[in-house]
Formats: C-alpha cells, sequence, structure tokens
C-alpha cells in the first residue's frame, strides 16, 4: 500500500501550499494532484524524485510510511530559521538556485530487471539516484553504456560512460534524424544514432562505429524510448590529430553524399 497521497496533503499543509502551487512547483496538471491525495492514481517515480529531493524525504519514506504534521515540522526544510536576537543581520548576496535533477540510474547488471520492470513502481524504488547539475524535464533517465558500438575514432560513448536521457512519448514519438536515442526492448536497451525515419513505424538506426553499420527498427518493439542529452565519462580524450579529423570530415561528406543522391 502506498502512502503517497496522504503524504502529498500533509506536505501541503505544513507548507500552506493550494494543489494547483503544488503542481506548479512540480510541472503538473492541478487535477493530477487532487487524483493523488484521492488515491484513484500515483505519481510517476520520476515525480517521486522530485518531490522527496525538493523537501529533503527520501524517496522511499514518501511511499512506505504515513507521514503525521509533527514528523514533518521534524525536517529541517520545515524548520523556520532561528535568528540571534541581537547579532545583526547582513543581508547575503541572492545566488540563483542551481538546476539539479535527480533521476533513477541503471546499471549494466539491471538492465534486463529493468526491461521486465519498467512500470513497478516497486521495483523502481530499489535503482539507484543520480543528481545532476542539469534540469531536463520530469522524466529522465541515466543508463549505463555497454560495449563500444557508439564509439569511433577516440570519439563517442565509451564502455561503462554513463548517459543522462529524456522521455520520449513512444505512443506518438517525435524524433529528430541524426540524434541519439536509448530503446527499450524486450531484449535489452540498444543505444543508436537515428539515420532515417523509412516511415512513420519503421526507423533507420546505425552505431557510430562504422564496424556495426546500420539495422532498421519497428517502432512498436520500444517498450520506452529515451533521447540522449549528456554523456558522463572518467575517460580524458586526448587532441585529435590532424588524420583524426581529416577522417571525421571524410565520413561527413560520405553520409552528406549519401543523403543528397
Amino acid at each position: 500500500m502506498s502512502f503517497v497521497g496522504k503524504n502529498i496533503r500533509k506536505i501541503r499543509t505544513v507548507k500552506k501550499l493550494s494543489q494547483a502551487a503544488f503542481a506548479e512547483l512540480f510541472g503538473l496538471a492541478r487535477p493530477s494532484v487532487g487524483a493523488y491525495e484521492e488515491g484513484r492514481s500515483e505519481p510517476k517515480m520520476e515525480t517521486l524524485i522530485q518531490i522527496a529531493h525538493h523537501f529533503g524525504l527520501s524517496v522511499d519514506l514518501l511511499i512506505t510510511k504515513e507521514l503525521t504534521v509533527n514528523e514533518l515540522y521534524h525536517f529541517d526544510i520545515f524548520k523556520q530559521p532561528e535568528q540571534p536576537a541581537e547579532v545583526p543581520v547582513v543581508a547575503a548576496p541572492v545566488l540563483p538556485a542551481p538546476q539539479l535533477i535527480s533521476t533513477l540510474f541503471v546499471p549494466a547488471d539491471r538492465r534486463m530487471e529493468y526491461v521486465v520492470h519498467h512500470h513497478d513502481s516497486a521495483f523502481l524504488s530499489t535503482l539507484p539516484v543520480l543528481t545532476f547539475p542539469r534540469q531536463l524535464g520530469p522524466s529522465t533517465r541515466a543508463f549505463e553504456i555497454v560495449g563500444a558500438e557508439m564509439q569511433h575514432q577516440q570519439q563517442g560513448l565509451r564502455h561503462q560512460d554513463v548517459v543522462l536521457c529524456q522521455g520520449v512519448d513512444s505512443a506518438a514519438p517525435s524524433l529528430r534524424v541524426h540524434r541519439v536515442y536509448a530503446f527499450v526492448t524486450q531484449r535489452g536497451l540498444l543505444v543508436r544514432r537515428l539515420s532515417q525515419r523509412l516511415s512513420d513505424k519503421v526507423l533507420k538506426l546505425r552505431a557510430d562505429n562504422p564496424d556495426y553499420g546500420s539495422e532498421e527498427f519497428a517502432l512498436e518493439q520500444a517498450l520506452e524510448i529515451w533521447e540522449v542529452k549528456a554523456n558522463f565519462t572518467t575517460h580524458l580524450r586526448p587532441p585529435s590529430t590532424i588524420e583524426e579529423r581529416v577522417n571525421r570530415l571524410e565520413r561527413q561528406v560520405e553520409e552528406l553524399l549519401a543523403r543528397l543522391g
């Protein structure tokens, strides 16, 4: 049993937030907040992470325990700052708040678990959470790269890199040619660059490593689609040599000629 709805209502009470104000904080529709509080639906895991992070709670606490108003007041974020009575207060410069995103991380050794349970909130709550100084929207995911299919001439995604992705509506995907996407399928995770839209239902995907070539992909195979927005790596790339730059330029010319033809 989830206590999310009751806890959201109590958080609003403590913070004196209307449903509309709470919804605006997390990019939700006001009726969605009412549905959560009445138990008619539950927030997506990405929204749960945002709520927990914003109010200084753990996702586990938010889901599994009905919090009392008194308990909520014990969290630092709900306390009013105390000022010394006789010490003058010097106004500090107002700095812009950092834009942070907390997202679920899917390690390589848990890929198949994720494929099977990607809609199960209980399973998702067991995944590690990564926090990045970047705001991409409410639907995000981080995946660990396996293999060298997306690496070419010391460039691209390396084995064990982590990609930060933004969700794409798989029911009506808006996909752009040349962008990199992560497709969750029954067989696992497929990270490829979109080369061409052959039809509304079929894509042509390619690996950046030319040894792997291109393949056709039916959109109906996709359980989830994520657009790769950032790459985090521990590899420090050396400066490109003249030969590498020339090879890259030749490849770009070949691709341009192929599109024109």
